[in-house]
């Protein structure tokens, strides 16, 4: 029997002709926006553990340093990076009239707020101080009276973030979302530092009730295995895509042989059901 001139052969370029329809063409275009997104992902990833690595070795190298006194560190505040964490040691008098409570915090999977007063220092300049966590359903308690010893760690203020509803500008602020140096500073009459502390301990000893601000985790987080599983996901659709294709190829060349060994004769919408 004589093959048809317009069937296609097995073995031919023709049998790849599929592979340019509108339909295939889709569906290469769909993997490769799959596959190059899924692989930027990763690489995300990866930057992200880049940046949890440094933070965490300047958070080590800083917070392992011996304490300092407030003025020996001072000059460095206009580099904020290279002294947050630190911990220093400052004397002062709590301001009794400003105080600030920093909502929607939580601490060991308990919500609360964080107290914040400004301690005046003997310069007459004031330092903002994150005094500990309290729970959502204790009362804030007052500052302690006269002069008072802190040893805390830096902190650099907190900036809001995308999206994020900024405190105002203008009035007396009471609660707060974070601890924006830039605005709270306006509440004063006098200058403010340009970084806050994080309480650990007070001379006298501060109210029991407010539990000192955690250190970070410092772990790498799950950003390396995030970063493995795009990689895999976008391996997969790539060896789908493969695999797509030679299924439509052995399909179309199993029907070929069939019609041959048949003696079918084809249509002309032959082509359009395949």
């Amino acid at each position: 029997m004589t093959a048809d001139p317009a069937e296609p052969q097995a073995g031919g370029p023709r049998r790849y002709r599929f592979l340019v329809s509108p339909k295939w063409i889709a569906f290469h275009v769909l993997v490769v926006i799959l596959v190059v997104a899924m692989v930027n992902l990763g690489f995300w990833q990866l930057r992200r553990l880049d940046h949890r690595r440094q933070f965490n070795a300047n958070v080590r190298a800083n917070a392992n340093q011996p304490v300092a006194s407030f003025d020996t560190v001072e000059p460095a505040f206009g580099n904020p990076s290279s002294v947050e964490w630190r911990r220093i040691q400052v004397t002062g008098t709590f301001d009794p009239d400003r105080q600030f409570e920093v909502v929607n915090r939580s601490q060991s999977s308990v919500p609360g707020r964080n107290i914040v007063d400004a301690l005046r220092l003997t310069n007459g300049s004031l330092l903002l101080v994150n005094r500990g966590f309290l729970p959502q359903t204790d009362r804030a308690p007052a500052v302690p009276r006269g002069p008072v010893q802190i040893v805390g760690r830096l902190r650099q203020t907190e900036r809001r973030g995308i999206g994020q509803t900024a405190d105002a500008s203008t009035g007396v602020l009471t609660q707060i979302r974070r601890i924006d140096i830039d605005v709270l500073s306006k509440q004063f009459d006098a200058p403010v530092a340009p970084m806050y502390i994080e309480q650990l301990e007070s001379s006298p000893a501060d109210d029991p009730s407010l539990e000192p601000i955690v250190a970070p985790t410092l772990d790498e987080g799950p950003h390396l295995s995030y970063a493995i599983q795009w990689f895999f996901f976008s391996l997969c659709a790539v060896v789908g895509w493969v695999l797509a294709v030679r299924r439509s190829i052995a399909t179309r060349s199993g029907g070929t042989a069939a019609r041959r060994a048949s003696g079918y004769v084809p249509i002309a919408d032959d082509e359009v059901l395949r």
